[in-house]
């Protein structure tokens, strides 16, 4: 297995965990007569803005996994892997351990910072096997 694909395992595998640390604590606070319901109405309660950031982290390490996965394949299939697109991938994998915390505790500006790092390393794998 190339290191890129190992490292978009361990995305997945940190995708997971994101996952498990925001739904733990959003059905003690809505309730699983809700979360277990179709939601066709707004909940009762409010998650807390911790969980509320759990959340959004976690929606946007789904959004990132899809460049950082075409990025993966394009690698991959194009026989294209280099230290440089090896570096990258390991740099996202660390960008996105590091922006779980920086959302939930709201590190400004650190989270954008964070963001950025992991997403031009993205755009970096991608460029590097066009080269």
């Amino acid at each position: 297995m190339t290191p890129e694909l190992t490292a978009l395992a361990l995305a997945g595998l940190l995708q997971a965990l994101q996952y498990i640390t925001f739904a733990i604590p959003a059905n003690m606070e809505l309730g699983t007569g809700y979360t277990s319901s179709p939601r066709d109405r707004p909940p009762s309660r409010q998650m807390s803005i911790t969980t509320g950031r759990l959340q959004r982290a976690l929606n946007n390490h789904f959004e990132g996994l899809i460049l950082f996965t075409l990025a993966v394949v394009v690698v991959t299939l194009g026989n294209q892997s280099t230290a440089t697109t090896q570096y990258a991938a390991w740099t996202y994998l660390a960008a996105r351990l590091l922006y779980v915390p920086a959302y939930a505790l709201g590190w400004r500006p650190w989270r954008s910072a964070i963001w950025a790092v992991g997403f031009f390393a993205t755009v970096t794998m991608i460029v590097a096997a066009l080269i």
